[in-house]
């Protein structure tokens, strides 16, 4: 990768659950009378993904079990969160106050992603349903009705262990390979690469969340033009076991959900 590319924002209306995302995508484009151009990556917010799908839940509907009760008291957080939270997750690892950590579809992530911002008041937004698939078949959708080559990234903002703040993270993608492998590569002294690869498609999410914001921006999606980048039929995030991972290697046994 090379050369210079650009990030350009995409200011939409609220979305709301039912909603034809890609409608949205295109009223933003004409506003700033930008049409797809072949190579384009379109990044997008997961929270607007799992909207337009209507994973907008109500807490106030929500009946804690027990376990989830005996989860918020522990981690001081609301009980009706605490059963969307294991309801949502594969396995909960632990937890600080506010947060559980878990495991969904081989992502680690605070409160199995589900996030009370830019959702109505007393909602919260689950993650999407299957951000992979999502991925692929929006950019086949653009495709036929455009005829162009557009990859797409589905995008979380995630914090990282032992720092503040948030950074993107992809979490689905479709059209350009999410990491490319490194290794067997020289660095600048002639040392073979034995276990780098580089995470193009987190990488891309946060130079998109720069513009998307985490407040009122109401920007939901971003394109990146003229990355110089491979497209292709690339599917999906790459991900590893937890074994395998540095950091939940050395957490301690998850929580028993049962």
């Amino acid at each position: 990768m090379k050369g210079t590319f650009q990030v350009i924002g995409l200011k939409t209306r609220i979305i709301s659950p039912g909603d034809s995302l890609l409608s949205h995508i295109e009223d933003a484009l004409k506003y700033l009378d930008l049409i797809f151009e072949d190579n384009d990556i379109l990044v997008i917010a997961e929270s607007a993904v799992a909207t337009a799908q209507g994973r907008v839940i109500s807490l106030a509907e929500i009946k804690p079990s027990d376990k989830a009760k005996e989860l918020a008291e522990k981690y001081v957080i609301e009980p009706s969160l605490a059963e969307i939270v294991l309801r949502e997750s594969d396995t909960i690892i632990g937890g600080i106050p506010g947060f559980l950590l878990s495991i969904k579809s081989g992502h680690l992530l605070p409160n199995a992603g589900i996030d009370g911002s830019n959702a109505p008041e007393g909602m919260v937004t689950l993650l999407p349903e299957k951000p992979d698939e999502t991925a692929h078949e929006l950019r086949k959708t653009i495709l036929s009705r455009y005829g162009k080559q557009v990859a797409i990234i589905i995008v979380d903002s995630r914090t990282h262990p032992m720092r503040y703040g948030c950074g993107g993270v992809a979490i689905g993608c479709s059209g350009i390979p999410s990491v490319i492998d490194e290794r067997g590569k020289k660095d600048i002294f002639g040392r073979e690469l034995k276990v780098t690869r580089r995470a193009v498609a987190d990488n891309i999410a946060s130079a998109a969340e720069l513009v998307m914001g985490e407040a009122d921006e109401r920007i939901p999606a971003v394109i990146i033009r003229d990355l110089d980048i491979e497209f292709g039929e690339y599917e999906g995030i790459e991900l590893i076991s937890p074994d395998e991972c540095l950091f939940i290697g050395s957490l301690k046994k998850p929580i028993n959900q049962n």
